[in-house]
């Protein structure tokens, strides 16, 4: 499968898509905030990426106003499936392969496994 999670309004997420050129690539988009991620989809990414802590974005504005701060897979899990903020992005899944978000690192690893 390849399917990219991101938000339509995020530059950042944008950039990285054009920049790996990934709707010439036939890959399946899912805006998180018009389509929100299902209970089954944050299972799939969680069984690639090890865990949904990694998934986790702790820069989004709400993460700040959190208290308690989330520190169980439960809490993460509840977090990302409550509110589309949460979840770091894009998440770029090829295959049984995935890359979270924007570090550079992150974009230069999506585009070597892309060929």
């Amino acid at each position: 499968m390849k399917k990219v999670y991101f938000l339509s309004s995020c530059s950042t997420c944008i950039r990285i898509i054009n920049e790996l050129k990934l709707k010439e690539k036939k890959f399946v988009f899912q805006d998180i905030k018009n389509e929100k991620i299902t209970a089954e989809q944050l299972q799939e990414m969680k069984a690639l990426s090890g865990s949904c802590e990694a998934l986790f974005s702790r820069l989004a504005l709400k993460y700040k106003t959190l208290n308690p701060k989330p520190t169980t897979e439960v809490d993460y899990t509840k977090l990302i499936l409550s509110e589309y903020t949460f979840l770091k992005r894009p998440v770029i899944q090829i295959g049984n392969q995935i890359f979270i978000g924007n570090s550079k690192k992150n974009v230069e690893a999506a585009l070597l496994a892309l060929g």
